[in-house]
């Protein structure tokens, strides 16, 4: 079939990210005889500079790793909510809802420490040589994109009267970042050299790792991370608000190792991060497709994924969260599938329909059944007008993807690496975005926004609890063949990230090899579709029910047919659904192969 690209294909090494310069790093660190954790520290750390917009060394990201040879693990870097965030302080500042910015939103920071815990136990490489790419970026610039410009031009007026730190970096002299001319952050560049120099003496690689990481949460940075949560901020309450870190909750916090969910299919294992993600929502789906499939890209086989999906969201909407036991062996059991695969009929369903794992009673937010008006294509993430504010957009759309408060729709960034080693790791980094809190002056980037996703309203598996991880949209993942690490893919979009990864996964599985492997720039390629029936993650929570957002290039038979059903289909622009990126590795042969998305006009497999 025609694509925008060639799968790639090598030998050597293979990296995928949603900005050509993290994937050309990250691909550099591997020539270097670097191995796929050192590349992909490496790649995301100029991530944070190159897609200043989209994320930030003080948000989260979850990673799940693949050592040659060993265990699929989950390394998690979604920090806590702070001791003192707990629901009667927020109810006390007369919310009903987490701002969507501003200090109150932010959680203990989780990505720094957890890309240095990576580096530290599975990569080969000193701090200073897989930071360099990243000084280099920050300190002599880089040309940016044109969704930078967008993104700043957006807030301007916020950055100009209140959070003028970010007006230093973003709009230096009044002008907003420029395409075609270099975008710098020395602040950020003088972060990360002040760093190396306070550990240079602080013994071998993984003890002066170690001292990187002390330095974040007790140093010269903690301090400073403090004093911007201290400082009255407006968010997007209209309030001015203090945040609620602590010297204790940066000094007791570490990214941690854990076991993932999975779930077998057709001779294939689907590795995601546990129910404090949304990624057992895509375990979910699996679980409740039919023996038989329709037609792949048929009417039946679109209608069927998008109400599969909205039971499995509304399965995420009631049970998965941080703050209670969830009953996850229930909700891939057999036994409950099979009863949720009857709910699905030949009409489309418009109400939200959580189901009962082992006989409880699901417990749903009184906010989760709010609508939200209007229509529309929705943004380059895919979300559609009013649903909501979550993970900045890259993508051009119609509609502002960001406000001028800062609150903002729908995405984030990716990056795959596998190495000749078979090592191979899946990364979703995000939060602490330039539009989610002031630039902290003596840094260079900003807090994060995850707080966001947690509920004001006791008793809940997602209610705001100190000491527990808000249920975050990032869903990395990895496939499995016979016990064996084959396939990590991943993409940007808030809620839709594990609808448009299924979607990638099936057309992945159900096609016809190319050159002996699978066809994952094709995959990434086919139209693609989101629904929003079920609670935005975002700030300010609404949902659509019955929507189904679909790309111009799907059959206009199977849209005609959709709407039949009872879909309220938007048809968006061709290219808008998605930012997928993939690489994958036969073991078998040897022979590594990478894709990534053409939408968004930014990302980029590289490889030998």
């Amino acid at each position: 079939m025609f694509t925008t690209r060639p799968t790639l294909q090598g030998t050597f090494g293979m990296v995928s990210s949603t900005h050509w310069l993290a994937s050309q790093s990250a691909m550099a660190v591997l020539e270097d005889g670097g191995n796929a954790f050192d590349a992909a520290v490496a790649g995301a750390f100029v991530l944070h500079v190159v897609e200043p917009h989209l994320n930030g060394p003080a948000g989260e990201v979850p990673i799940l790793l693949a050592p040659a040879g060993g265990e699929v693990q989950v390394l998690c870097g979604q920090g806590v909510a702070p001791a003192g965030a707990t629901v009667a302080h927020y109810r006390g500042l007369g919310l009903d809802l987490v701002p969507g910015t501003g200090p109150l939103a932010a959680a203990v920071p989780g990505a720094f420490d957890a890309w240095l815990l990576l580096l530290r136990d599975h990569g080969t490489k000193p701090l200073d040589e897989v930071l360099k790419y990243a000084i280099g970026y920050a300190e002599h610039g880089h040309p940016p994109v044109e969704n930078v410009t967008a993104t700043v031009e957006s807030v301007r007026e916020l950055f100009e009267t209140e959070w003028t730190s970010s007006a230093e970096v973003y709009l230096p002299g009044g002008q907003a970042p420029r395409p075609g001319e270099p975008l710098r952050n020395p602040v950020l560049a003088a972060t990360w050299k002040r760093l190396l120099a306070e550990t240079a003496g602080a013994g071998d690689r993984e003890a002066r790792i170690d001292a990187a990481r002390a330095v974040w949460r007790t140093g010269f940075i903690a301090e400073a991370l403090l004093r911007q949560s201290r400082r009255p901020t407006l968010n997007s309450s209209g309030s001015r608000n203090t945040g609620t870190l602590t010297e204790a909750d940066l000094a007791d916090w570490t990214a941690s190792y854990e076991a993932p969910a999975t779930y077998d299919w057709n001779g294939w294992t689907l590795c995601k991060a546990g129910p404090w993600s949304q990624g057992p929502a895509l375990l979910q789906q699996l679980a409740l497709l039919p023996a038989d499939l329709p037609q792949y890209g048929s009417a039946d086989y679109v209608h069927l994924l998008i109400e599969g999906c909205k039971l499995a969201m509304a399965d995420r909407e009631a049970w998965y969260g941080d703050a209670d036991e969830v009953p996850l062996a229930e909700l891939l059991s057999a036994e409950y599938n099979t009863g949720r695969r009857e709910l699905i009929g030949a009409e489309a369903s418009w109400e939200l329909r959580p189901g009962s794992p082992g006989g409880r009673t699901p417990r749903l937010p009184k906010l989760a059944h709010a609508r939200v008006p209007g229509g529309g294509a929705g943004s380059g993430a895919g979300v559609g007008v009013g649903v909501g504010v979550g993970e900045p957009t890259v993508a051009m759309a119609a509609e502002p993807s960001v406000s001028a408060d800062g609150t903002t729709r729908g995405d984030t960034c990716h990056l795959d690496v596998v190495d000749r080693w078979g090592n191979m790791i899946a990364a979703t980094p995000s939060g602490g975005w330039l539009q989610s809190n002031p630039v902290v002056p003596e840094l260079g980037f900003p807090l994060g926004t995850r707080l966001q996703m947690t509920w004001l309203e006791e008793g809940l598996s997602n209610t705001l609890t100190p000491g527990r991880r808000p249920r975050t949209t990032l869903s990395p993942s990895l496939a499995l063949r016979d016990g064996v690490p084959v396939l990590a893919f991943g993409t940007p979009g808030g809620d839709q990230q594990d609808q448009w990864q299924t979607h990638f996964f099936l057309a992945a599985a159900l096609s016809a090899p190319v050159r002996g492997g699978l066809d994952l720039q094709g995959a990434i390629d086919a139209p693609n579709w989101h629904n929003d029936g079920f609670p935005s993650s975002f700030y300010p929570r609404g949902r659509r029910p019955g929507s189904v957002t679909v790309e111009s290039r799907m059959p206009e038979e199977v849209v005609a047919e959709l709407r039949r059903r009872g879909h309220d289909v938007t048809v968006g622009p061709a290219w808008s659904e998605g930012r997928l990126c993939a690489v994958a590795r036969d073991p078998a042969t040897g022979v590594l192969s990478g894709a990534a998305n053409p939408r968004g006009m930014q990302g980029y497999a590289v490889g030998r």
